[in-house]
């Protein structure tokens, strides 16, 4: 589980295709820490580590993983927004984090609010997934309040500290963010459309 708290931002070193699968190799600041086995969330994407070589550490998306998120897209030299799981003893910072992408969606514009900034993105309603005014939502990993929710489309307010320590600065009209809903949201809006 995570919670939507940014831990540090990696960058892509290498991508090789295996298959289907594309394994992503990332250096970050904490690789030194991490263990084979363990689940680090990259872009809000829960892959888990399968090597480790000095500053540098692998993981593995499979096909499923790749179509429905932003993998994809994703080239060397590009940042990526890291969290580790949470550690059962830790402070519970953001919200409740799957690391389980629900889709993607494209930001429609961003705004300089003279000291904050302002995303929009839209996304597919006909997936079923909801927003609720000053409800949480995860944008590339990030716990985020949404603000003007809209039936396929909402916004977030981003502070400075964000801004700069994520991989926000770098997405612009046009790019392409992976979305998770937030979790009680989901169970709520599937007990509702069974009634």
């Amino acid at each position: 589980m995570f919670t939507g708290i940014i831990e540090a931002m990696g960058q892509v070193q290498s991508i090789k295709a295996e298959g289907t699968n594309k394994h992503f190799t990332v250096s970050a600041p904490f690789t030194q820490e991490l263990q084979v086995d363990q689940s680090v969330a990259h872009n809000g994407i829960c892959l888990t580590v399968v090597d480790i070589a000095g500053e540098t550490y692998t993981v593995t998306a499979i096909d499923e993983t790749l179509q429905k998120t932003n993998l994809n897209a994703l080239q060397v030299g590009d940042k990526v927004n890291l969290e580790r799981c949470m550690s059962a003893n830790g402070r519970f910072d953001g919200h409740i984090v799957q690391g389980h992408v629900d889709q993607v969606a494209v930001c429609e514009s961003v705004t300089d609010e003279n000291g904050s900034w302002v995303f929009t993105f839209r996304y597919d309603p006909s997936l079923g997934n909801v927003t609720v005014e000053k409800g949480s939502i995860t944008v590339n990993g990030i716990s985020l309040t949404v603000v003007n929710s809209q039936e396929d489309r909402f916004s977030v307010a981003i502070i400075p500290y964000t801004y700069e320590h994520t991989n926000l600065h770098q997405v612009k009209p046009g790019s392409t963010v992976n979305l998770e809903f937030d979790i009680i949201g989901k169970y709520v809006a599937r007990l509702l459309s069974k009634n």
